[in-house]
């Protein structure tokens, strides 16, 4: 597993309060799943459910137009390449890529799509070819952290501005890239702890059905649920650690593995809801009963919320995927000349017994 790249919770100094401020933002969400993969009802994200951003952190670092290389563009004029990392079967990705398009046909700018289908390898040369078809900007949600060099070295050359969204590249804020736009991960990893630790006592054997190798998202929603349930929990002991890859289909396989393994097992922390809904169909499929093994996931997608309110998911950290507006707003005043963040953390809520029913509107 590659190394975990942390990221401030809290940043840029006061001349980019602004941009922060600012960012009260709604995008278009769609509540497509793999369970309704025929159905392709695109409706506008609930009222509470658009990002918003973390306070700013005075003395945090910010990146200007002039200090990262580029060149003065009217947004409206320009060509915006957006490059996804996944297939778009998992609703993060469905909310994501409908969000990015319409805020582009919002704000009428010319927009260029990408999908990887989840192989590195096609995601550099997609977004080679981006920038071979002429995107001015772009935006990029990265497969992995790493092994971005050829893209970073092409959109160099050509003075092209890089903001990534959900995963970090691991490499050089204003040299590189301009801005990190995402959730806090470790914080989203201790506050699937302090459910997992309420829905369980604090005491017993757990499982974490890891997400991908590979990138930031993964090793540090791993390392933020690890170091709470030490400091708070040390009755709660992680016994199994498995990836499935952000994948239903994987979740199932490796809960079933577990379940064969573990059969005393009390809790299983899913790093998306993915494979926490693939848990609850491995868990359903041994006659286990709802509660029986608590669950705890990170995403926020309908299909997971309402398994709270059904009683198989204990608990859902959010992860907004919702990122058009802040993605275009910080292009925008990127490209007026204007500080930005280099790092653009957003805030995340939660779902549980108490407001599931309530706030499902607000997922995705």
């Amino acid at each position: 597993m590659q190394r975990t790249t942390h990221h401030p919770r809290l940043f840029a100094r006061p001349g980019v309060v602004a941009l922060a401020a600012a960012v009260v933002l709604t995008a278009g969400a769609c509540a497509k799943s793999e369970d309704d993969a025929s159905k392709d009802t695109k409706s506008p994200a609930a009222a509470g459910a658009e990002q918003k951003v973390v306070t700013p952190k005075p003395g945090s670092k910010s990146c200007t137009i002039d200090a990262y290389g580029a060149k003065k563009i009217d947004l409206k004029n320009a060509t915006v390449g957006f490059s996804q990392s996944e297939k778009e079967a998992n609703p993060f990705r469905i909310a994501e890529t409908q969000s990015i398009k319409d805020e582009a046909k919002k704000r009428g700018v010319k927009l260029l799509t990408a999908n990887a289908q989840s192989q590195f390898s096609k995601q550099i040369s997609d977004v080679q070819d981006l920038l071979a078809k002429g995107a001015d900007l772009l935006v990029i949600a990265p497969l992995n952290s790493d092994g971005w060099d050829p893209v970073l070295q092409a959109a160099a050359a050509k003075k092209v501005p890089i903001v990534t969204i959900d995963r970090k590249i691991n490499a050089t804020a204003c040299k590189d890239y301009v801005s990190f736009i995402a959730s806090d991960f470790v914080e989203q990893g201790k506050r699937a702890a302090d459910q997992m630790i309420e829905a369980t006592g604090g005491k017993g054997e757990v499982a974490i059905l890891l997400g991908s190798a590979g990138n930031n998202v993964t090793t540090e929603r791993t390392k933020g649920f690890k170091d709470q349930i030490a400091a708070k929990a040390p009755g709660l002991k992680v016994v199994f650690e498995q990836t499935g890859d952000f994948a239903r289909e994987k979740g199932q396989q490796v809960t079933e593995q577990l379940i064969q393994s573990k059969p005393g097992i009390k809790g299983i922390y899913a790093e998306n809801d993915e494979m926490g809904l693939g848990a609850v169909a491995a868990l359903k499929g041994a006659g286990k009963k709802a509660g029986d093994v608590k669950i705890v996931t990170v995403d926020g997608t309908r299909n997971a919320v309402q398994g709270i309110v059904d009683g198989w998911i204990s608990g859902v950290i959010e992860s907004n995927p919702r990122f058009g507006p802040l993605a275009f707003q910080t292009l925008d005043t990127f490209t007026q000349g204007k500080d930005v963040p280099q790092d653009i953390i957003i805030q995340d809520s939660a779902y549980t017994a108490d407001n599931a029913k309530s706030d499902i509107a607000k997922a995705y």
